[in-house]
């Protein structure tokens, strides 16, 4: 099982030709991982070249990349393009045939610095991340126009949900040891980010690799510990099954971790579950959810759910739909089941495509009526918001929220929420600021 990567929007670095640029595709990983590939390239002198990070998620985000680098060809014909991320490393050839490419690099390559000092003159330069059995650390100062940082703590995934190809594009689970992790967050609490999220393939699998084995819980424990100057600790994707009792702990005792989860459930019904091949059940989800909120009632809950996973009926749909109410989902991640070739649920028989669509219509219309009702619920209440650019900026609830006036990008500044507009929070300052 490896939990679906959130999916961002594709992101660049101002494309002028004078450096590198990096466009990023799928998760916070890729993100993290976006910034490590920028620094090693301005560090070896790499000019007019763009690296695309590329998702294997589904088949759209691997379409998506393609027509960008189609794009970018035409808008800068006299630049090298190098392609890498999980869809390359998983079919190198695919991208390595397209003439709009220079190069192809795998996810091992390209974290490390030696691939943009000596770059290899191969076409292709991959090799098996299955035989990979450690996690390079890399320590960075910072993350260009970004209020908030990533950090890797855990690469890869051991186990193999029949529907996810991303094992075969991050290779093993393996780990980055405590002191490096709190290394690195010491140094961006230092270049003044106030917001660290934490994030990996699979973090809730964090340590089992490590002597000791210890668990994410523990790992957070001994981190917001060691580094008291950090405001505000986020995690990305957690699994149901691997929650420990010191993380559920810390939900209830620590206000530096921030109260938005996002859970990696996939689907509501337990067959579809077992077809999945994943480690939970439909009543596992509610148990965990109940338990957050028990330690922390106010917090906001978010989900990946696939939608029209093989097999699945409308009954067993409904139950997924199901659950948006009764465990509070309002961060939803809606995934229409896109067969990935090589995996088990490839050759499960097919639900209807136009099905699936109307599917993930109906969920998704759900999850946005579900997010109206909280963002409504939050009028009246204070928010310490993060700021991020032009008066905008995110609550603890990662609620995106719109502040007047003139703030600096990376302050936190106590608001009362006031109204709800175009989908976001609007506030007003509180007296007492922080950081602004």
């Amino acid at each position: 099982m490896t939990a679906v990567p959130e999916v961002l929007r594709p992101t660049t670095d101002a494309a002028d030709g004078a450096g590198p640029d990096v466009m990023t595709f799928g998760c916070r990983l890729n993100s993290y991982e976006s910034e490590v590939m920028r620094q090693h390239a301005e560090a070896a002198g790499w000019q007019n070249t763009v690296i695309v990070n590329t998702c294997a998620v589904t088949k759209e985000a691997e379409r998506q990349a393609r027509q960008a680098i189609r794009k970018l060809r035409r808008e800068r014909p006299n630049a090298r393009i190098v392609v890498t991320g999980c869809a390359a490393q998983i079919d190198p050839q695919k991208f390595s045939a397209m003439a709009e490419v220079d190069q192809v690099i795998g996810n091992t390559e390209k974290m490390q610095a030696e691939s943009y000092l000596t770059p290899s003159p191969e076409r292709i330069v991959v090799t098996d991340i299955m035989a990979v059995r450690e996690t390079a650390e890399h320590l960075i100062s910072g993350f260009e126009d970004r209020a908030r940082a990533f950090v890797e703590i855990q690469q890869g995934c051991d186990h193999r949900c029949t529907f996810c190809i991303i094992p075969f594009g991050r290779g093993p689970n393996r780990s980055v040891p405590m002191g490096r992790i709190t290394d690195q967050i010491r140094l961006l609490a230092a270049a003044g980010f106030a917001e660290v999220v934490l994030t990996g393939v699979d973090i809730t699998a964090y340590g089992a690799d490590l002597p000791g084995r210890p668990r994410l819980g523990q790992m957070i424990r001994r981190l917001l510990a060691q580094v008291p100057e950090l405001p505000r600790l986020r995690l990305s994707s957690l699994d149901p099954v691997e929650v420990d009792d010191d993380l559920l702990r810390l939900v209830a005792d620590e206000p530096r971790l921030m109260p938005h989860f996002h859970l990696s459930i996939q689907a509501g019904d337990d067959l579809i579950l077992k077809r999945m091949k994943r480690r939970h059940l439909r009543g596992d989800v509610i148990d965990l959810a109940g338990r957050l909120r028990a330690r922390r009632p106010d917090l906001a809950l978010g989900a990946d759910i696939i939608v029209g996973f093989p097999t699945e009926s409308e009954a067993m749909f409904e139950q997924s739909l199901a659950l948006v109410e009764e465990i509070g989902l309002t961060h939803l991640h809606v995934f229409p089941f896109s067969a990935r070739p090589g995996t088990p649920a490839a050759r499960m028989p097919p639900v209807a495509g136009d099905v699936i669509k109307e599917r993930a219509a109906r969920l998704r219309a759900k999850g946005d009526a579900a997010m109206t009702a909280f963002l409504a619920s939050r009028i009246g209440c204070e928010a310490a918001v993060l700021m991020e650019k032009n008066g905008f900026g995110h609550c603890e609830h990662y609620l995106p929220v719109h502040l007047d006036g003139d703030w600096t990008a990376g302050s936190i500044v106590r608001t009362r929420i006031t109204a709800v507009a175009d989908g976001r929070l609007t506030a007003v300052p509180l007296t007492g600021l922080s950081g602004s």
